[in-house]
């Protein structure tokens, strides 16, 4: 994923909240912020995106956005669980109206056999409504893995925004 497919993505999800009038905020794990960086790299994102969060450690996403402890030590860090808590913590400790969650292991250390380097769980809350949830094995180096999760969960936010 080239640099300006990724900015075309981030475009597209910029205009589509603002034609809905809606707020967006980003909690991301893994990716560290890069979804949050691609859509404020382009002049007036601020109105469309509320806040970014970069919760790393699991103690951040305890603290900032209220994933419960018990939740990823039943599940993992790396889960559908936990995308969906963080996806939800955000719009819970926001003024958005849409949310992305993002987990994942980057690499090239930290994969098992069970959450291989290359997982990523993606989830988009709407605020008073549905929770979507996708899981990716990417492939690649730690880059091209967190570009890769970037990308998708762009294409993710906007499948959302297309069904209304």
């Amino acid at each position: 994923m080239t640099g300006p497919e990724l900015e075309e993505r981030a475009r597209r999800v910029l205009e589509a909240c603002r034609r809905a009038g809606l707020r967006l905020a980003l909690a991301e794990a893994s990716t560290a912020g890069l979804v949050c960086a691609c859509l404020t790299d382009i002049p007036g994102a601020s109105a469309v995106v509320e806040r970014g969060f970069a919760p790393y450690s699991n103690e951040a996403k305890t603290e900032q956005l209220g994933v419960p402890v018990e939740l990823m030590v039943a599940h993992g860090a790396v889960s559908e669980a936990v995308a969906r808590a963080l996806a939800e913590g955000a719009l819970a400790r926001s003024h958005a109206d849409l949310a992305l969650g993002e987990t994942g292991i980057a690499g090239p250390s930290g994969g098992s056999a069970a959450r291989p380097v290359g997982l990523v769980h993606l989830a988009v809350a709407r605020r008073a409504g549905a929770v979507f949830h996708e899981r990716h094995l990417f492939a690649g180096d730690r880059t091209a893995i967190r570009r890769a999760a970037t990308a998708r969960g762009l294409e993710l936010l906007l499948s959302v925004l297309e069904r209304g």
